[in-house]
């Protein structure tokens, strides 16, 4: 079985009226079919509405599905005995940092979790050195984090998930507040998690560069899965994605422009350097 695993996933919102009343559904998740496995690198794309926040929610246990069924780390996401389970195998980190960093200094609020979860006092102390050493903010350990910027909150927001010890780390838009340089160090910081430590990331983003190193990438739109597979194999099909109202990489864009216009250049272009590459061979 795949890490995490959903076939036909569905959630539905009630819309009620004052009395409490049911006076409208909104299918926010709509017979969603996933598989994730353990160690990959997954990236999640759609416009606002398109349904991959809720999407997340149910990965964390945060919600639970009205119909079909996901699997995470082998346990059944409906059932209530499972959740808490769950939430140790995948943490979240959401958009604002601010919403979940509640200690007035760094490594007390990395420390919070594990102590929640029964951790010994000295290991939940190795685990705040090794978190905040991963994501780069052990000198900023006695701080407060109103002191620190958007980027470095969220890299404590993300220590705090890591000194867990999740199996799976869940993005959702852990960049969207932030400024360019704040945005390449938390999107750093996850590929390394990734890649040194074997965490199952899973990157909801509006920003298509950072995507460009994902392992595979899912596309949404009003709450189905309307387009996946490898970054390049995507990002290949720059007509279905400005159909979902979406954009691609900067290079990708220019490159398929300069396609429509004559030039021999292969479709799928990721990056500044691929695209310098397919310039050079026109010539």
């Amino acid at each position: 079985m795949s890490f995490i695993e959903a076939r036909q996933l569905v959630h539905e919102y009630f819309r009620r009226d004052e009395e409490g009343n049911v006076e409208g559904i909104q299918v926010a998740v709509d017979h969603v079919d996933l598989d994730v496995e353990q160690g990959q690198f997954i990236s999640i794309l759609g416009h606002n509405g398109s349904g991959k926040s809720t999407l997340a929610k149910h990965i964390n246990a945060l919600l639970t599905p009205s119909d079909g069924t996901l699997f995470v780390d082998g346990k059944d996401a409906a059932k209530y005995e499972n959740q808490l389970d769950i939430r140790q195998s995948a943490g979240m980190v959401f958009q604002n940092p601010d919403n979940q960093i509640i200690a007035s200094v760094v490594e007390e609020d990395v420390g919070f979790g594990p102590e929640n979860i029964g951790v010994p006092t000295e290991e939940i102390w190795e685990r705040v050195e090794y978190a905040l050493k991963s994501v780069g903010m052990w000198k900023y350990r006695t701080h407060s984090p109103n002191k620190l910027s958007g980027g470095q909150k969220q890299r404590v927001a993300i220590a705090g998930v890591m000194a867990m010890e999740p199996k799976c780390i869940i993005l959702d838009e852990p960049t969207a507040m932030l400024d360019p340089n704040g945005r390449a160090d938390v999107i750093r910081v996850a590929h390394e998690l990734n890649q040194k430590k074997g965490v199952t990331v899973i990157l909801i983003t509006h920003y298509m560069e950072e995507v460009v190193g994902s392992d595979r990438v899912f596309v949404m739109d009003h709450g189905k899965v309307v387009l996946s597979g490898t970054p390049r194999e995507v990002f290949s099909q720059v007509d279905v994605l400005k159909k979902y109202r979406l954009s691609v990489p900067q290079a990708t864009e220019l490159a398929w422009k300069l396609q429509q216009a004559g030039l021999p250049i292969p479709s799928g272009i990721l990056n500044r350097e691929e695209l310098l590459e397919a310039l050079a061979a026109c010539r």
